[in-house]
């Protein structure tokens, strides 16, 4: 998707109208309103099956990928709505990456796995230098620069999940979704993750979803707290900078969560 012509809101990179979500007949998350400013990290935090995830996917539209999920309501991104019949969501996706909660490399090289997305979308310049380039920026250049041309399956989880980050970002996205990407990890990788984010955070948009609450506190500069309503759809109760969620919660529900009364 081409935002040359799209009107610019120096403000937000992504804002959600109103929006809800269905699997099939099911209200997974509604009334979602949320702004989301570009250059910094955004948590999204609350209990098992809130719709933290579901809201994730659809900043890119991967749940379309899903036959029973559709959407009500508007993703803004630069104020153009991703849902329009005249978007392509493939474009969407390079504008908007995607890491999951656990490692998934391809089985191909490391070099393979940076260049791969880039190739296909047509890059003509030096792919040796692109790669070296992004394997910088998700700081595994020097753990990997021998080894190049060996199977990226070989890498440690903590490694396979930066390599995913860089797979990610060499197609030049603003944006970079990170749905619990520390799950799978151990405590010295996850603190290479985080500290990695906020390096990218000087580039690019980062959104994570984590039940880690200390990740959010440490990693982050906005959180949004969700929670299950009473029908059990996913509902935002609040947003703010990180310092003012953890330590002077507006709402009592965000307060019983960070302090663990509930959850």
């Amino acid at each position: 998707m081409n935002t040359d012509n799209l009107p610019h809101n120096n403000n937000y990179v992504i804002e959600t109208d109103r929006l809800n979500i269905y699997y099939g007949n099911f209200l997974a998350v509604k009334d979602v309103n949320l702004k989301i400013p570009p250059r910094k990290i955004t948590a999204i935090i609350g209990p098992s099956g809130c719709g933290k995830s579901t809201v994730l996917r659809a900043f890119n539209r991967m749940n379309d990928l899903i036959p029973s999920a559709r959407q009500e309501g508007r993703v803004l991104f630069h104020g153009k709505n991703i849902y329009d019949p005249d978007v392509d969501p493939v474009q969407v996706r390079r504008m908007i990456g995607m890491v999951f909660q656990k490692p998934n490399p391809f089985p191909k090289s490391i070099y393979e796995n940076v260049a791969w997305g880039v190739r296909i979308n047509g890059f003509s310049g030096n792919m040796d230098d692109l790669v070296e380039e992004t394997l910088r920026q998700a700081a595994l250049w020097d753990e990997v620069k021998d080894n190049l041309h060996k199977s990226a399956l070989a890498l440690s989880g903590g490694q396979q999940q930066r390599l995913c980050i860089a797979r990610a970002i060499a197609v030049k996205p603003e944006i970079v979704l990170m749905d619990e990407p520390c799950s799978a990890l151990d405590p010295i990788a996850t603190l290479k993750i985080e500290d990695l984010m906020r390096e990218l955070s000087a580039r690019y948009t980062i959104i994570i979803v984590t039940h880690n609450m200390q990740q959010a506190a440490r990693a982050s500069d906005f959180t949004a707290f969700f929670t299950m309503d009473e029908d059990r759809a996913g509902m935002m109760v609040e947003f703010g900078l990180t310092s003012q969620i953890f330590t002077r919660p507006k709402n009592k529900q965000t307060e019983d969560y960070i302090t663990g009364r509930f959850g």
